[in-house]
């Protein structure tokens, strides 16, 4: 009787053990259906814990074309049986504008992004690619970086080898070529001597040919590409495929990846704006995110879009120097002519504007692509705001990325200024 007793009672236990995991079980799994009614199911809701979406969970059925050329701050994602609201951090008058802009274009493909550098939110996403209508190019990582990439040339050369922006260089023949004999440190009457600043701002590739290949080398480029972000996961509510960077053991190929002068080094438009905000943001790389909130049927909070940091890309003083670097760019170098005139624009003169320019043609040499990448900054205040865009143009030259860079930071700070003048009128009068 005793064995028999002892193994009703295992059996009891065993029993109350089952019951309780299927019943924990079964709360969260109804927390996360509803009933017909469209009500959560009150007791498990409150037998159970709280569950939020990650961001991996929502990158798991998000997809690109869902947030692409997005008209409407907020929409409805259909996953299992729930339907849920998805809220982004889209500016409805920036994307409105730039969705006109891009689509009345002729150019065989475009990609813009406008983000807030200190957060990650994305502004604006948009693009056309009229070879693929379904592609999202906003986050194509094929597109060869181009002269983008002497960004983060410069910011190893600051901290790696103390350039300073008045550091004399010198180069020979053209400035935008990269022949192995201009990577030699000789010195004749056609010699040219410039700064780093300028050499910069003017995308000199020679310059920074002999930057890769005499001062940097294969390592530093390397650990410097990765701190950008190459070669690494960027966390995105959707997927993102990583920039590319790939260093040879050869010196005039670090001369190639230094200058941009390459087509193998790739960027996604994404990831472009993403090294302007770190320029902005203290050297930080920031995780962007476009999603606010998403909330289910009942009108719970199943995900919130935070902040955070992907790398320590450079040093805040290394950002400090590529800050007034990027501006010369616009104010003397590849990018004054796109924007002349902006000293006496009611806008563009309450800015401080800087950006970096690139130009290659594709693998087919059948398109020339095109980049800016950039920010722009309230003179007195504290608002900022960077972009990243891309060009492919075909026969003949359309509209550049750096006018589409500027049409963006003309409508953004407007409406800013806007704003910020009727508020202050009714803080007056309301005192008044």
């Amino acid at each position: 009787m005793a064995r028999l007793g002892l193994a009703v009672g295992l059996i009891s236990l065993l029993f109350l053990i089952i019951y309780g995991i299927l019943s924990g079980f079964h709360a969260l799994t109804v927390r996360l259906s509803s009933t017909p009614d469209g009500r959560a199911d009150k007791v498990a809701a409150e037998a159970a814990p709280e569950l939020l979406f990650s961001k991996k969970d929502v990158r798991a059925w998000l997809t690109d074309e869902a947030i692409f050329n997005l008209e409407k701050k907020a929409f409805q994602q259909q996953v299992a049986e729930h339907t849920y609201r998805v809220d982004t951090s889209l500016d409805l008058p920036l994307q409105t504008l730039m969705l006109d802009k891009i689509r009345s274009s002729k150019s065989r493909y475009i990609g813009f992004i406008a983000l807030d550098p200190a957060t990650g939110k994305i502004l604006s996403l948009a693009g056309v690619n009229k070879k693929d209508l379904g592609q999202n190019p906003c986050l194509d990582n094929s597109l060869p970086a181009a002269s983008i990439f002497k960004i983060v040339t410069a910011a190893a050369a600051i901290e790696h080898c103390g350039f300073k922006p008045t550091s004399k260089l010198t180069f020979n023949g053209n400035k935008y070529t990269l022949y192995k004999s201009q990577l030699k440190d000789r010195k004749t009457r056609y010699t040219n001597t410039i700064t780093f600043q300028d050499s910069f701002a003017q995308s000199v590739n020679p310059i920074f040919g002999k930057l890769g290949a005499n001062h940097l080398g294969r390592q530093p480029l390397e650990a410097y590409g990765e701190a950008f972000g190459f070669n690494q996961p960027i966390e995105f509510e959707t997927y993102l495929p990583p920039s590319e960077l790939i260093v040879s053991e050869k010196p005039y190929h670090w001369a190639e990846i230094a200058s941009g002068f390459n087509r193998t080094t790739t960027l996604s438009p994404l990831h472009g704006a993403l090294i302007a905000a770190a320029v902005l943001n203290k050297g930080r790389l920031p995780e962007p995110t476009i999603i606010e909130s998403i909330t289910d049927e009942s009108g719970n909070s199943v995900y919130q879009g935070q902040s955070g940091t992907i790398h320590q890309a450079m040093t805040a003083r290394s950002s400090e120097i590529l800050h007034q670097m990027m501006q010369r760019t616009i104010k003397s170098g590849t990018c004054r002519k796109a924007f002349r005139g902006s000293r006496k624009d009611r806008i563009l003169s309450r800015l401080k504007i800087g950006g970096k320019t690139g130009s290659i043609d594709n693998r087919n040499h059948d398109a020339r692509i095109d980049w800016f990448v950039g920010f722009a900054e309230d003179k007195k205040g504290k608002e900022k705001i960077v972009v990243a865009a891309v060009v492919a143009h075909e026969k003949y030259i359309r509209t550049r990325a750096s006018e589409y860079a500027k049409y963006a930071f003309i409508k953004y700070f407007n409406n800013y200024f806007t704003e910020n003048r009727d508020k202050n009128d009714h803080v007056k009068k309301q005192t008044g």
